[in-house]
């Protein structure tokens, strides 16, 4: 077989090897459905540990309904969030996000984020004391507070208290802002005549890794300690526990749009540890050690952040609250410095448009304006390698059989007639960073999400719905069920390949043959919105080579 052959027969593989990797990784994943049984998890210092017993049903994937009626509880509410707190164990185990449907049905029900423990998906946070000493009576998750306060809201914040009967008052404060923000305030009143040491501890537990869905996005624990981000996957915790210390910063979990965090106060150390307890992966803190005098009473504060991952809402954060990094809770991935202000751009040109698809189609017009230059160059330049053709393949035949010689003189006409054949790679590398930074813009930017279009695309950072099947009612395999809007993008590349000069070596030339074939299937199971945008550009492109080509032509 011949050399050329080998590498054309590599290249189609190895396209059709990224098909499917692409197919895996972008397409999404059904998660599996299980029992999930609540374990107890434990939070320790070095020298004590403690047990959250449940106070919840005892029969696992019980209805949210029944959980929450099991249990006495205070009602939450602002402009994002709507939900409750067990009063048992002073436990926030019941949350909705008011302004995110599950589904783009009309009566689809709300995003359910947190979960109380023995649901199908528990997800919770809780917050208490610890201490090395086993005689001192702490709070438990069995504990009933007392609660002063009809509900939770932005103007009504909440105070629960228990006295331990052994002379210590436990008081907890919990306010909330108009978004996703918690601000918890726990006290310890000692009325007895011996000081005490109370360790202050935080944590967040939720079922297996049936979230992570993506390997798009970081869908696992995060947290930031020591001004460094730490992403940690359900994986990397199947062996052993991951430990941090520090004074500043935040942990929690991650979804493609949602997230969960404490945020630590930066006033003494804390030691972060994220583990994995049977069922549930926790995410937990504990403070430093609180000594209490007799006739005294000590505090810690913590935050805690329960909701969508609203970009321009973390940045406000970040600033306002002085949270170091808090905007890195969305991955923007290594692309930051692109990623980020893109997003703001075509959050700009939404607002002005009032369509997240147009404001897309008109991205693309700026960043093609702005890249005018270098294309009209390198599409003269091509221009001209066209008109060269003729002399290529006679020098191409005249050195069939030497190829060094026919290289050789094929430099000198490149010199000769003042043409770089590499030119045209130019304006392909700079789009590569603008591509990638924009596919990862459609698919963490939650403002992107269940954003329409025109006609049959309702979702744009979902794979065109329109599909081979759809229109034709015939069993299409899933890696060949694709899109219009695939479709439309695989012709533009097309047609766009045509009018460029055509590669004198036979291996190239079926290589790029197939470029448009192996994108329109490759880009089928991409979002809508990037394959809209893949295709304008290249209509774009079109439009200027055509230009190009006839301003050139003898």
């Amino acid at each position: 077989m011949k050399d050329e052959l080998k590498s054309f027969y590599a290249a189609v593989l190895l396209s059709l090897a990224v098909i499917f990797v692409c197919n895996f990784f972008f397409a999404g994943r059904k998660p599996a459905q299980q029992a999930v049984v609540e374990p107890q998890p434990a939070v320790s210092t070095e020298n004590t540990a403690i047990t959250k017993q449940s106070s919840a049903p005892q029969t696992a994937n019980a209805s949210v309904e029944e959980v929450l009626q099991s249990s006495p509880r205070i009602f939450l509410s602002n402009n994002s969030l709507q939900g409750s707190i067990r009063i048992a164990g002073n436990r926030i185990d019941n949350l909705w996000l008011k302004k995110y449907k599950q589904t783009l049905e009309p009566d689809s029900p709300d995003v359910e984020l947190f979960a109380p423990a023995k649901t199908t998906n528990p997800y919770y946070a809780e917050f208490g004391w610890l201490s090395s000493d086993k005689n001192l009576k702490l709070p438990t998750a069995d504990t009933i507070w007392t609660v002063k306060g009809q509900s939770l809201t932005p103007t009504t914040p909440l105070t629960l208290e228990w006295n331990n009967g052994q002379g210590l008052r436990f008081i907890t404060q919990i306010s909330i802002d108009e978004h996703y923000m918690f601000s918890i305030n726990q006290s310890v009143e000692n009325n007895t005549s011996s000081p005490i040491t109370v360790y202050p501890y935080g944590l967040i537990a939720r079922n297996n890794e049936q979230s992570a869905r993506s390997g798009v996005v970081h869908e696992g624990m995060i947290g930031v300690f020591n001004d460094e981000l730490e992403e940690i996957k359900y994986s990397d915790l199947k062996k052993e526990a991951k430990k941090f210390e520090t004074t500043k910063g935040w942990l929690g979990f991650s979804d493609r749009y949602w997230f969960s965090a404490f945020i630590l106060n930066g006033q003494q150390p804390s030691n972060i540890t994220f583990s994995k307890n049977d069922s549930l992966y926790q995410a937990d803190f504990v403070g430093s050690p609180l000594t209490v005098a007799a006739g005294s009473i000590a505090t810690s504060q913590q935050m805690l952040y329960a909701g969508a991952k609203e970009i321009k809402l973390l940045d406000k954060y970040t600033k306002e609250l002085n949270i170091n990094k808090f905007d890195l809770a969305v991955d923007f991935g290594w692309y930051y410095f692109l990623t980020k202000p893109f997003f703001y751009i075509l959050d700009y040109l939404y607002k002005i448009i009032g369509n997240m698809g147009w404001a897309i189609l008109l991205f693309a017009a700026l960043l093609r304006f702005a890249m005018f230059p270098i294309a009209n160059k390198s599409y003269e330049n091509m221009a001209k390698m066209k008109k060269l053709q003729p002399k290529l393949r006679e020098l191409q035949e005249k050195y069939a059989d030497d190829k060094r010689k026919a290289q050789q003189e094929t430099l000198l006409l490149y010199q000769k007639e003042k043409i770089n054949p590499a030119s045209g790679c130019l304006p392909m590398f700079i789009q590569i960073p603008v591509f990638f930074s924009l596919y990862k813009v459609l698919n963490i930017a939650i403002e992107i999400r269940h954003a329409p279009f025109i006609g049959w695309i309702k979702d744009l950072s979902a794979p065109d719905p329109l599909t081979i099947s759809t229109w034709s009612h015939l069993p299409i395999p899933g890696i060949l069920d694709i899109g219009v809007w695939p479709i439309v993008m695989g012709l533009t590349m097309f047609i766009q390949q045509k009018m460029n000069p055509a590669p004198t070596n036979k291996d190239q030339a079926r290589a790029f043959a197939m470029m448009p074939f192996i994108f329109t299937f490759m880009m089928g199971h991409f979002a809508a919105g990037l394959v809209i945008y893949w295709s304008f550009s290249n209509l774009l492109s079109i439009l200027q080579q055509r230009a190009i080509l006839y301003k050139n032509k003898d």
